[in-house]
């Protein structure tokens, strides 16, 4: 096996949104704020080469929405899947399988594209399967109001209109130690209904890509949970079972939208866990 960070794009988030009812006086400490008050976020995504297997998690925004909607999240810098891809030696036609945590427009945007005659939408990884879960994929194709704007539907439906679509099957409690792409998921509920969190094992150590249940390394404490999550209450024991096992077992965390901070350790600390160490992946693996 190996392992390649895949660079969607940087964007920018409201920093009371991604902080909920923390004050912007404390998050704005590890998080600083522009202008706008805007947050730098990544879209950093993942590849696994396994024997003849090249699996995708995540995708970012994309780029087939409009001016307008995109105007609302300020991206920055010149990454893209594509180069980020090609700088590693491949072409979006390699990928065999695009595992997607959860269908927000920022994780899956970039798995959908227009066609060429740019009068519909067809699948950006023609050679792929996609992956969700039967439970989230009807939360996302039936959204409730609150969630209405990040499940969009053009992001969406093409996968299965495409026959690529396909579900993890899961087994029962919230973590499975294997899954049909080789690795374990940790199911979570309170950002989305079965947000997904893959465990990779990956040169004697446990890699957790962490999507949104800990967005960036300034949300560690407890409390600090966003305004996005639709069961914040329940964020608050997910977090604190997961982070605690991820400091006792000594857990490498992928920071998918930490525009700063690529991998994070955490430390069990009088305070409650709290950062230990943060690397890059070259560090860590090259």
């Amino acid at each position: 096996m190996k392992l390649y960070p895949i660079q969607a794009g940087h964007f920018k988030l409201d920093g009371g949104g991604m902080f909920g009812v923390v004050p912007k006086s404390i998050w704005n400490r590890t998080n600083p704020a522009d202008s706008n008050n805007m947050i730098d976020i990544a879209a950093r995504c993942l590849l696994i080469e396994e024997g003849n297997r090249l699996i995708l998690i995540d995708t970012g925004m994309g780029d087939k929405q409009s001016d307008k909607f995109f105007g609302y999240y300020y991206r920055w810098g010149d990454h893209s899947i594509d180069k980020s891809l090609a700088a590693h030696g491949f072409h979006r036609d390699d990928i065999t399988d695009v595992f997607m945590t959860h269908l927000h427009f920022d994780h899956c945007g970039g798995s959908i594209q227009w066609n060429k005659e740019h009068t519909g939408y067809e699948p950006a990884f023609k050679n792929a399967r996609f992956w969700s879960n039967k439970d989230h994929w009807e939360w996302a194709t039936k959204p409730n109001a609150r969630e209405k704007a990040s499940f969009l539907k053009e992001n969406i439906l093409p996968m299965e209109e495409s026959g690529q679509l396909n579900f993890i099957e899961r087994t029962n409690g919230s973590f499975q130690n294997t899954s049909e792409l080789g690795f374990g998921i940790l199911f979570v509920d309170g950002h989305t209904d079965k947000q997904m969190i893959p465990h990779i094992n990956y040169k004697g150590k446990t890699l957790v890509f962490m999507a949104d249940l800990l967005p960036t390394a300034g949300h560690i404490p407890l409390p600090y949970v966003m305004g996005f999550d639709t069961r914040p209450l329940l964020t608050l024991p997910e977090k604190e079972a997961f982070l605690t096992k991820a400091a006792e077992e000594e857990f490498l965390l992928f920071m998918e939208h930490d525009a700063h901070n690529e991998i994070l350790t955490v430390q069990k600390t009088e305070k409650g866990i709290r950062l230990d160490q943060t690397h890059t992946f070259n560090e860590l693996f090259n």
